[in-house]
């Protein structure tokens, strides 16, 4: 059997993009999903595409390196844009964690390699776990997928594109985040008001003794509520992340 060797270049540089965005991004990223499931399911997705991308002309070994390492640096861009816009729900779950007082029983999650406290890993799962039950992440692969409409193999990305759409991206991510916890922060902040306003009308009382059981019955409660609203959330994250992904482009 004999391949032409410009159709085999241009299926691994895609490989190469695919599999490099599939490190970053969620839900791949988790080390739950093998590095042998990531390398064939790039090489799967390499192969889906191949027909529709042009031909590297370019037959030089040199040529061949460097485009090899401009395509893993771009699908990691392209992978970053995603976690970053995934990255609100771990952060909302973080602030609830700090304002409720969970952050001191912080512990590392070997599955993403990040060190949370209870809600915020129980966002970040419950994220991941309606991304794939919604086939959500079908809708991130379609966005990767058309990222080769829009930059071919062979061509390189802007610079500039790549900065204002990241800073772009970590505004949205804590704007986000600010959304998803906003009114429980904003329970919690008042019940630290009351605190004090009672600490100052009663000192005997020693109200702030009473405020450590008090917010942790606040965060349950009222994250119970908040919880409800992830699904929503999620939907929302999905579309974002797959307009990040274009958005960059030219």
């Amino acid at each position: 059997m004999t391949l032409p060797l410009s159709a085999v270049q241009t299926t691994a540089l895609a490989s190469v993009r695919i599999a490099a965005f599939l490190v970053i991004a969620p839900p791949f990223a988790q080390r739950a999903v093998p590095g042998t499931v990531k390398a064939m399911l790039a090489f799967g997705l390499a192969l889906a595409v191949s027909p529709r991308l042009t031909p590297f002309a370019d037959a030089t070994t040199g040529a061949f390196v460097g485009e090899l390492a401009a395509q893993a640096v771009l699908g990691a861009a392209l992978g970053f844009l995603v976690y970053l816009v995934f990255s609100a729900v771990q952060s909302a779950g973080t602030f609830i964690d700090l304002f409720g007082g969970f952050q001191l029983a912080a512990a590392f999650d070997p599955m993403s390699l990040t060190t949370g406290a209870q809600f915020s890993r129980l966002y970040q799962m419950t994220a991941l776990v309606l991304l794939v039950a919604s086939d959500g992440y079908h809708v991130v692969l379609s966005g990767l997928v058309r990222s080769f409409d829009a930059l071919p193999v062979g061509m390189t990305l802007d610079p500039a594109a790549l900065a204002s759409t990241l800073a772009d991206g970590l505004t949205q991510m804590f704007v986000s985040a600010l959304q998803i916890a906003g009114p429980l922060l904003v329970v919690l902040f008042l019940a630290d008001v009351g605190l004090g306003l009672l600490t100052r009308v009663a000192p005997a009382l020693n109200a702030f003794a009473l405020g450590f059981p008090l917010k942790i019955l606040l965060t349950v409660t009222f994250a119970g509520f908040a919880f409800l609203a992830l699904p929503a959330v999620v939907e929302s994250l999905t579309g974002r992340s797959a307009q990040e992904i274009l958005g960059v482009l030219p």
